[in-house]
């Protein structure tokens, strides 16, 4: 993908009727910028990353968050920061499709 130039998150998601869908809208050595796909009941299981930093922003759709053995609802525009080393996931919860973009930093 050229830059700058800007990106609608949307037209770069990959539904998957078997698993979460990824897509990468921008890396480079100290940013990651990715898209997840969830179709409904579909989730990223809880994992963390031991030096790297993690924001989730919610793009469409609605589900939860998994963070450190908890389910924090989420809906279309909230954004949850996971720090390095703390766990985290998604789960979609909702009737439709999730849409939640995924910056890391740095890039893995």
């Amino acid at each position: 993908m050229e830059h700058p130039s800007i990106i609608r998150p949307a037209d770069h998601a990959e539904w998957r009727a078997d698993k979460m869908g990824k897509s990468t809208l921008y890396a480079s050595a100290r940013l990651l910028v990715g898209l997840n796909a969830f179709e409904s009941g579909q989730a990223h299981a809880l994992h963390a990353h031991a030096d790297m930093d993690k924001v989730y922003q919610v793009i469409e759709g609605e589900g939860l968050f998994l963070l450190e053995g908890r389910d924090l609802p989420m809906q279309a525009g909230d954004l949850l920061v996971a720090p390095a080393g703390v766990p985290h996931g998604v789960r979609n919860t909702g009737s439709g499709r999730l849409l939640v973009l995924a910056i890391l930093a740095p890039a893995p």
